[in-house]
């Protein structure tokens, strides 16, 4: 924590230079709902500064096991060069991890940390968690303060309307605290899709804590910031060409754009090159665990039926 969060306070003054250039660039898009989404990121960046989660907080699968792991990943990636190869790297050594789903599900909001059982989310909330550790030589005390950084907005846990549910709003608000940064607009080939994101109050019924009336309400509220969302991707058609293939790195985020009118992201999982060929390291529902596809990143975009692809690279 000690590193991440001194490296959050370093950059502040930077993001705060150039949030001046970002709400005129919002206002002349008449993207109010990003605009609203940007304003709230910024304005947490000084709270989570200080904030240190409490033991008390967290929520563990096996405490021991847990941490042993941690500290092992840790160790995997300690000396790798930069952050996506720790990135590759530490995800490479978790093949073979078993998929259990809404593992983050419980009767009170807690950080969560399951190092034995990931879905494609957590999955990449662990690697990226653990890559930035690695990259301030950290322990599991740190990581587990990554890890809140990542999932929450502004970084900090505050019961399930906290928790960072759509990746348009998970890239924006871990933008704009340096976590990590979304990279679809530099994009040698790109296009933009817009979108009124608001899947889980439509479907209410698949989402517990959403029975509480005050998390719906919340969960609402972030919706609403979401009405009309531009966001950029690449689309599926193009990952195959030339110029995206190269553009990709060994450890990218991935994000695979869904088809629906009111989601924007279904899956996602971390880009791996092997032997010349861009293919996708993910948790998998089918397959049940973490794994490395057998086909190429372009032809799993075509087999799944994906719209495109969005591609964060942690910082």
């Amino acid at each position: 924590m000690r590193g991440i969060k001194n490296l959050v306070a370093r950059e502040f003054n930077t993001f705060s230079r150039y949030f001046l250039l970002l709400l005129q660039k919002m206002i002349d898009m008449k993207n109010f709902g990003l605009l609203r989404i940007c304003i709230l990121a910024l304005l947490g960046i000084a709270a989570s500064q200080a904030r240190s989660i409490s033991l008390a907080e967290v929520r563990w699968h096996d405490e021991s096991a847990d941490t042993v792991k941690i500290e092992e990943l840790i160790k995997i990636a300690t000396p790798v060069g930069d952050m996506n190869s720790r990135m590759s790297a530490i995800a490479r050594a978790m093949l073979g991890t078993p998929y259990v789903a809404h593992t983050l599900e419980g009767d009170i909001e807690m950080l969560t940390v399951n190092m034995a059982q990931v879905d494609c989310t957590t999955f990449v909330e662990v690697v990226a968690s653990l890559a930035r550790t690695a990259a301030h030589r950290g322990s599991w005390r740190d990581f587990i303060n990554a890890l809140e950084e990542i999932r929450y907005r502004n970084g900090v846990m505050n019961g399930y309307g906290s928790r960072l549910h759509y990746i348009s709003e998970w890239s924006v608000d871990n933008g704009m605290r340096g976590v990590l940064k979304e990279i679809s607009r530099e994009a040698p080939r790109n296009n933009y899709i817009v979108k009124t994101i608001d899947f889980m109050t439509r479907h209410r019924e698949n989402y517990a804590a959403l029975a509480d009336s005050a998390e719906f309400e919340r969960i609402k509220g972030v919706e609403s910031g979401l009405r009309g969302h531009r966001f950029c991707y690449i689309k599926a058609r193009d990952i195959a060409s030339k110029e995206i293939d190269s553009w990709l790195k060994d450890g990218d985020i991935v994000a695979f754009v869904s088809t629906l009118p009111d989601l924007d992201v279904t899956h996602l999982g971390l880009i791996v090159d092997e032997g010349g060929t861009k293919k996708v390291l993910h948790a998998s529902s089918r397959q049940k665990e973490v794994v490395l596809s057998s086909e190429s990143l372009a032809e799993f975009v075509k087999r799944g039926g994906y719209k495109g692809i969005r591609v964060f690279r942690v910082l």
